[in-house]
């Protein structure tokens, strides 16, 4: 059996129902779509997947500065009035 890794879960039935119905009824939580009781698909707000592709550049900049700064020693030295 899979984990289903939502509060709210509704069935693909209910989902070509009333869409939009369990947007709001979630309250911009995550809504585990299931096919015969096992989840298929989740479905959430645009403004919930908006967030969590910011975060998830954020942490990936983060990764790149971190890279970056073990060849702090290789770095060039440029004066910002020469640019």
């Amino acid at each position: 059996m899979r984990q289903i890794l939502a509060d709210c879960s509704a069935s693909i039935s209910e989902l070509k129902k009333n869409p939009t119905a369990l947007l709001n009824d979630s309250e911009g939580s995550p809504i585990a779509i299931l096919n015969h009781n096992k989840p298929a698909a989740y479905l959430i707000p645009a403004e919930t997947y908006e967030w969590m592709v910011e975060l998830i550049d954020d942490y990936q900049l983060g990764k790149l500065v971190e890279e970056r700064l073990k060849d702090k020693d290789q770095a060039v030295e440029v004066n910002l009035d020469d640019l």
